[in-house]
């Protein structure tokens, strides 16, 4: 796990808690904010996913080359 995967998740978790407090409360401007975190953390651990991808994918193609060497 990198970075981007760890602080997409916090912000995906805030993003539901505060949606859900707005629910409780009948803000729908809280309710609001907390979908735009959720949005916002799920769109940071796509990212982070896709820069393990790359690693991943340069390790694989890294031993690939090694073993053909």
């Amino acid at each position: 796990m990198n970075k981007d995967q760890i602080k997409g998740k916090v912000k995906d978790v805030a993003g539901k808690v505060q949606a859900e407090a707005g629910k409780l409360v009948g803000s729908t401007e809280q309710q609001v904010k907390g979908i735009k975190l959720q949005v916002e953390g799920k769109a940071q651990k796509n990212l982070g996913n896709a820069k393990e991808l790359v690693k991943d994918t340069r390790h694989a193609a890294k031993d690939a080359a090694n073993l053909h060497a």
